[in-house]
């Protein structure tokens, strides 16, 4: 199963200058929880950004044509989308964290999106792409309206591809 995972703005905002527009402290728990113990698919900006390098306990699967396996710990390499899927169409589920084109060009091929909404506008420079979403069903919805921690309700939603 092929899983995007992925916390989206009102106005599909998802980055800007290769960072989060948010830090919340839950959405960052459970992306830990459900990613845990699979393989994760992300393009070499997003690998970047993370402040510690490979996420732990995770196979770390980052797409790039000009990165080097040898200069990097804790990752395999991937030259196209096709290698990426061919390195994991023994797994029960992975999981597509970004960024935005990677998850433009995953979101045909995905089964099921984890999706945090933020219900608040960003400035951003790169965006979740169209949803359609007549092709996907929600199955689940957690509003988290009064999280201390936040500035603004978001929620915990999960769609499979109908």
């Amino acid at each position: 199963m092929l899983t995007i995972i992925v916390a989206i703005a009102r106005n599909m905002a998802i980055g800007k200058d290769n960072q989060l527009l948010w830090r919340l402290s839950a959405d960052l728990k459970r992306f830990k929880q459900i990613t845990t113990g699979h393989s994760i698919i992300m393009g070499s900006a997003t690998y970047r950004s993370l402040p510690n390098g490979a996420l732990p306990n995770r196979r770390n699967i980052v797409l790039s044509k000009s990165m080097n396996q040898a200069d990097f710990k804790g990752i395999k390499i991937a030259t196209s989308i096709e290698m990426a899927l061919e390195m994991v169409k023994n797994e029960k589920e992975v999981f597509i964290i970004g960024g935005g084109k990677v998850y433009n060009e995953m979101l045909p091929l995905a089964d099921k999106l984890i999706i945090t909404r933020i219900d608040s506008d960003f400035e951003a420079d790169t965006f979740f792409p169209d949803i359609d979403m007549d092709t996907w069903k929600l199955v689940n919805c957690e509003n988290v309206a009064n999280d201390i921690q936040s500035d603004f309700p978001y929620s915990f939603e999960t769609y499979v591809r109908k």
